[in-house]
């Protein structure tokens, strides 16, 4: 688990990396932290009065936590193609969540998936689809429709699980700015 200093330094961290790529802020160092060197996972997504604005992460656990976060955030809000970038205007209404990803691990279907805990990854060939826990209970969904919907984000039939495609569950911390719905 992530002490709160950290998930503030975390959170500031994507915060300055967006506001220096709008050209609001220049761009600022954090302070040396062990947080920031840390391997891991993560997602950074953005809301805009609870909407989805972006969300942007990277799943291996290859490159420092401190990279990670800031180069997901100026890509969540500038290279997410569902939405057109954020202005300078916009960065008061901006609501950050990070999600750092635990070790996925491989399963065999529904029936290995706890909604609400686990996100999933699905591959098949060069397709590959990532929905973080946190996306099934917010629509609702229950594990069979958690499942369709990551082989759908892969670009894959719904089924494709069925079918060969290879699917993984991980566990997330999430955390964020709170504000969002203000």
């Amino acid at each position: 688990m992530t002490s709160e200093p950290d998930r503030a330094l975390l959170l500031r961290l994507a915060r300055e990396a967006i506001s220096a790529h709008v050209g609001v802020v220049p761009a600022h160092v954090p302070v040396k932290s062990a947080v920031l060197d840390r391997l891991v996972g993560a997602f950074v997504t953005l809301h805009n009065h609870g909407d989805l604005r972006g969300c942007i992460g990277h799943i291996e656990p290859t490159e420092p936590l401190g990279s990670v976060v800031a180069r997901c955030a100026v890509a969540a809000c500038s290279s997410d193609p569902r939405f057109p970038r954020i202005a300078p205007s916009e960065l008061g209404e901006i609501d950050i969540e990070i999600s750092l990803l635990g070790p996925l691990e491989p399963i065999a279907g529904p029936q290995d998936i706890e909604v609400g805990r686990h996100g999933l990854v699905v591959e098949s060939g060069r397709q590959r689809g990532l929905l973080l826990p946190q996306v099934a209970t917010e629509w609702s969904w229950d594990a069979q429709a958690f499942l369709a919907h990551t082989c759908h984000k892969a670009g894959l039939p719904r089924d494709a699980w069925k079918h060969g495609a290879l699917i993984w569950r991980f566990e997330a911390e999430v955390f964020g700015e709170g504000r969002q719905g203000r």
